[in-house]
């Protein structure tokens, strides 16, 4: 018996980033009871943002209304990661880049089967190294290192592949309700929103009806001890 965990999010998004963490923790609690799938969702949190990013700095003094409230809030953020093993690095990170091909590059490490490895590696690779993810080199470098083909990859981004499905994709998100990320959708009938604590993802597994079978196509497996499959 299986359960699937449709999780929409971006990859500049630190709480989705906290949110990963807490999901794989509530797996590993299952101790192996049932398998879990994972299918990962686009969502732009800034949709208009240039194609080469701003810069963070004033990116987010303008959001924020200055630079002392973005690192405090950056603060908190560490705060809560450093607890879920993340060390967030936000001095490092140079720009706010547009997700746009990111997201394109989940959407096909979904097919390959490597797409909790590309997510990971988009995650990490900008919030603890402060890699520019709107630098098109440095994604094909960090998906390339998570498995996924390079040739693939240059080909896609090279061209308009992924564009129709990431908008379908985003206005399904929106259709369904989502209006902030991370969120999660267990099993198609139980919803979590935000970065919440293992136990409310283990919660909602007593919860829903698990009936999914597993090794469905486009999942990505997490077995016994978190251990992702792709």
């Amino acid at each position: 018996m299986g359960l699937i965990v449709d999780v929409t999010s971006d990859v500049i998004c630190p709480w989705c980033f906290i949110g990963k963490r807490r999901l794989e923790r509530a797996v590993r609690d299952l101790g192996g009871r049932h398998v879990v799938g994972v299918r990962w969702h686009p969502f732009q949190l800034n949709p208009t943002m240039p194609g080469e990013g701003m810069d963070r700095k004033d990116y987010r003094t303008a959001k924020f209304g200055s630079w002392e409230r973005s690192q405090a809030l950056d603060a908190q953020v560490a705060a809560a990661g450093e607890a879920e093993g993340i060390a967030f690095d936000f001095a490092r990170i140079g720009r706010t880049p547009n997700t746009r091909d990111a997201h394109r590059l989940i959407a096909l490490a979904g097919a390959q089967g490597v797409q909790d490895a590309v997510v990971e590696a988009f995650f990490s690779g900008y919030f603890t190294e402060g890699r520019d993810l709107s630098d098109r080199e440095t994604l094909l470098g960090l998906a390339a290192h998570a498995g996924l083909d390079r040739r693939r990859t240059e080909a896609l981004l090279g061209g308009d592949g992924g564009l129709e499905s990431l908008r379908h994709a985003e206005m399904q998100a929106r259709r369904i309700g989502v209006q902030g990320v991370p969120f999660f959708v267990i099993n198609g009938e139980f919803v979590i929103s935000g970065a919440q604590q293992p136990q409310a993802f283990l919660d909602a597994f007593g919860r829903v009806s698990v009936t999914t079978p597993a090794g469905e196509t486009g999942v990505c497996t997490i077995g016994q001890g978190g251990i992702a499959t792709c």
